[in-house]
């Protein structure tokens, strides 16, 4: 039986990269590289780790607050400067969600 574990195996950062490349749109792509995707994830994971929702000895599946996450990551994005504007992170955001999808590690919720 997979387990979200398994999962979490599988995500790699740098077909993370090239399926958000893929799925931005082209107008998007004039203001959002490589780099940019990279530092977002890296955020993205630090917010996970400080907020205690990387746990590697458990399978639960974790609730994010996406609202402060994206505010982490936008006020992250202008301590160091990095040109990202509130609709460059959210495109950002969009594909790695559907990068995770793909790979079973995320689950719509039924609101």
């Amino acid at each position: 039986m997979k387990t979200e574990q398994d999962d979490l195996l599988v995500y790699d950062e740098d077909n993370a990269v090239k399926f958000i490349l893929d799925y931005i749109p082209a107008d998007s792509k004039k203001s959002i590289d490589t780099d940019k995707i990279e530092y977002v994830l890296d955020v993205v994971y630090d917010y996970y780790e400080e907020n205690g929702l990387i746990d590697e000895d458990s399978t639960e599946e974790a609730s994010i607050d996406e609202e402060d996450m994206f505010k982490y990551i936008l006020k992250c994005s202008k301590k160091d400067k990095m040109m990202l504007s509130e609709d460059d992170i959210q495109v950002i955001l969009d594909g790695e969600y559907e990068y995770g999808k793909s790979l079973g590690i995320y689950t719509e919720s039924e609101d």
